[in-house]
């Protein structure tokens, strides 16, 4: 039996024909708009359930005082909208002419075999704790440079009180560096395809979580121990300053820049 078969066999069967059927669609994966169109897509998905939250909490007092500041008022809508319009301007004007470019040039692989259980966990946890040591960085950075804060960073800030849409509302020179700091995140760690695949759909439902407005009991940050979840980067948003790790709270924590 060659490698490639023993691989094969090895492989877990519940990832290798989800592998086999996704190679099948190389000129999708290889399209240069897929890394734009998965960011954007799925980031819409996730913000839905909380849109309808807030929808309900308008309505119905018991769902609103849920959100930690306070009952949704019609207001918070109006906002879901222009925030909507915004993320799309950011993608059509900095995230999909650079993304595609950078797309066009990449020489990928496709290996045969699908990661196995234990790598697929491995390789993803490792990009999520890469990707929140650079953003720590790169968040520090924009609220201590005060040029990049006026002309970047400041644009994410205009809401105190973030909602789902939210965590994709910045602006396109930050929106693009975002999605570019996850991309070489799994770069840099030369993770498998479906690897990367999970663990940008895991960034963005991450993100909405940050920003959704709720202590929700199911939670990451409820389940487990060091992470932040929505009540440690609502306190960002309110202070304006702290708290600059996405996901995680040990930077914080190390660098004395956690606030409650």
């Amino acid at each position: 039996m060659d490698d490639a078969s023993s691989g094969r066999a090895e492989s877990p069967m519940i990832l290798q024909p989800l592998w086999d059927h996704l190679k099948t669609h190389k000129e999708v994966l290889l399209s240069p708009y897929l890394p734009t169109l998965y960011a954007f897509v799925t980031h819409v998905l996730l913000c839905s359930p909380f849109l309808l939250l807030d929808a309900l909490g308008c309505l119905c007092a018991r769902v609103g005082s849920c959100r930690m500041s306070g009952r949704p008022g019609p207001g918070l809508l109006q906002k879901w909208l222009a925030s909507f319009r915004r993320v799309i301007l950011a993608y059509v004007l900095a995230v999909l002419p650079v993304t595609a470019a950078l797309q066009c040039l990449r020489s990928p692989a496709f290996p045969e075999v699908a990661p196995s259980g234990l790598q697929l966990f491995a390789e993803v946890s490792a990009c999520l704790l890469l990707f929140d040591m650079l953003f720590f960085i790169w968040h520090y950075i924009m609220h201590r440079v005060p040029w990049l804060y006026r002309n970047v960073h400041r644009a994410h800030h205009q809401n105190r009180s973030p909602f789902a849409m939210a965590a994709q509302d910045a602006s396109p020179a930050e929106l693009l560096s975002l999605l570019l700091l996850a991309l070489l995140s799994a770069r840099l760690l030369g993770c498998h395809p479906l690897s990367e695949l999970l663990f940008h759909l895991l960034n963005s439902w991450l993100a909405v979580e940050d920003h959704c407005g709720y202590d929700l009991p199911w939670g990451l940050h409820q389940l487990l121990p060091g992470m932040g979840g929505a009540p440690h980067h609502q306190a960002h948003h309110i202070a304006q300053k702290g708290n600059y790790a996405p996901y995680f709270t040990h930077w914080d924590r190390l660098f004395g820049t956690r606030i409650l």
